[in-house]
């Protein structure tokens, strides 16, 4: 097929370069110069593990190409697919005004009827809003056709984003047009030959479902914190429960485990849209309220530990932090973590010395003041950051971390705090390396005993 993506982000790139490795021919359009520049020499704005390799090939066998220029990346495609962002407004809202934006120029440069599908994350009635934006179009200029407009939310993981693609749990296809489910079907059926995978459903219910999807997994995380955090309270060791729970085919071991709480360009903006969208029908969302508070407090975890251990003032102290991106496998660091003990402990007047594989560069980007002042320095090896440090703070979970040196940490740092804000260690094994050991929600003092109201 003739396949146009308009978006050449995140979720624009990987779409474009799947279906291109599945021999359509496919033109990625995107407003950045320097963006789709860089893509012609194949080379990928996103660090996505294994995305520039596919771009290359792509590009080489001609099935991939990248313009400026809308009207003619729209000439004779069979599918459009709108992949804009959606950021967060400053009411919480999802910001969709870069999807009404391309439906309008659709409705001015389509020359024949085609299939339009929104691929972005937007509330529930997005989709229909761009069928009313074409319709209208059609009727003032007494067009003889319909366009078709579909909604196919997007389900990929930031790190494992071309695996998830290629081998989808489900492909939503949101539609109630039988010739759009068919290409639709035609367009993904490479996908699925092992099983059929395809679920096809309304617009609305298309919609509602990544975000539904999404606020369940917000909530497993949020869940299993809030049992890390009830679990200091009893000298319980929230590593062994998560286990425990995790073996239930019910709950599963994904998502279950404690930490710093959640960031990303996903679950933090998706939330805060649902709870407007409930709030815009003055409606009440209880449980995804918790959700979002507790992830807020989670990410204060860090912060709070280290003034446990070394005070409320940490003027002075030196800080090291492994880990900036919010995942690993990304150099994302859109509402990560990192930032907020980052911002807290620039405001405490505390030194920081970071270490992180692939994503200082962006945080540089945020913090390019401090980093200037040598307040905030970013280093190239994780060790070098450990230098005259009073605390290491784990914040992302990258492999290279797993089995560190112990021993040449413990000489490098000032003081031996580590504060694993991933329950990546054993606290016995780091205990007996000689530092005081912090977990979320592994606990190191003697367990509480509860009093037994005496029943007489």
């Amino acid at each position: 097929m003739q396949i146009c993506v308009i978006g050449c982000g995140y979720v624009g790139l990987v779409t474009a370069v799947c279906f291109a490795e599945m021999g359509n021919r496919v033109t990625c359009v995107d407003n950045s110069v320097e963006r789709i520049t860089l893509l012609q020499q194949g080379r990928s704005p996103i660090f996505e593990p294994g995305i520039e390799a596919l771009l290359r090939n792509n590009i080489a066998g001609q099935r991939l190409g990248f313009s400026n220029q809308l009207d003619i990346a729209l000439h004779d495609a069979d599918v459009v697919f709108i992949a804009v962002g959606t950021p967060s407004a400053e009411d919480g809202s999802a910001d969709v005004s870069q999807i009404l934006a391309v439906a309008n120029q659709l409705a001015q440069q389509l020359a024949q009827p085609s299939i339009v599908v929104c691929k972005s994350t937007a509330p529930v009635g997005t989709a229909c809003r761009v069928q009313d934006i074409l319709d209208q179009h059609c009727v003032q200029h007494k067009l003889h056709w319909r366009h078709r407009v579909v909604s196919n939310p997007e389900f990929l993981k930031e790190g494992d984003a071309l695996n998830d693609f290629m081998r989808p749990d489900r492909i939503i296809i949101g539609t109630e047009d039988d010739r759009a489910q068919r290409v639709m079907h035609q367009l993904y059926e490479p996908f699925v030959r092992n099983h059929d995978r395809i679920i096809v459903m309304s617009r609305r219910s298309a919609e509602m479902t990544k975000y539904a999807a999404n606020a369940f997994l917000a909530t497993k995380i949020s869940f299993i914190n809030e049992m890390a955090a009830f679990c200091d309270e009893f000298a319980v060791d929230i590593e062994q429960v998560r286990k425990g729970i995790g073996a239930d085919q019910r709950i599963g071991h994904h998502f279950i485990y404690a930490g710093c709480g959640y960031g990303g360009s996903c679950f933090p903006k998706d939330i805060r849209a649902i709870l407007h969208m409930a709030a815009s029908q003055a409606a009440r969302m209880p449980i995804l309220e918790a959700v979002e508070a507790r992830n807020q407090l989670q990410k204060n975890w860090p912060l709070r530990s280290l003034q446990n251990q070394l005070g409320p003032n940490l003027s002075g102290q030196s800080i090291a932090i492994w880990g900036l991106s919010f995942k690993p496998g990304t150099d994302d660091v859109r509402d990560a973590p990192s930032r907020v003990l980052i911002e807290a402990l620039l405001i405490a007047g505390a030194q920081i010395r970071a270490f992180d594989p692939i994503a200082a560069e962006n945080i540089q980007q945020c913090y390019p003041h401090a980093v200037a002042e040598g307040q905030l320095q970013l280093l190239k090896d994780p060790y070098e950051a450990l230098r005259q440090t009073d605390a290491l703070v784990l914040m992302t979970e990258w492999k290279q971390f797993r089995q560190p040196d112990f021993a040449l940490m413990r000489s490098l740092m000032r003081n031996p705090l580590l504060l694993d804000g991933r329950n990546q260690y054993e606290p016995a094994l780091v205990e007996r390396e000689g530092f005081v050991y912090m977990g979320v929600g592994r606990p190191t003092r003697q367990p509480v005993t509860l009093q037994l109201r005496q029943v007489v």
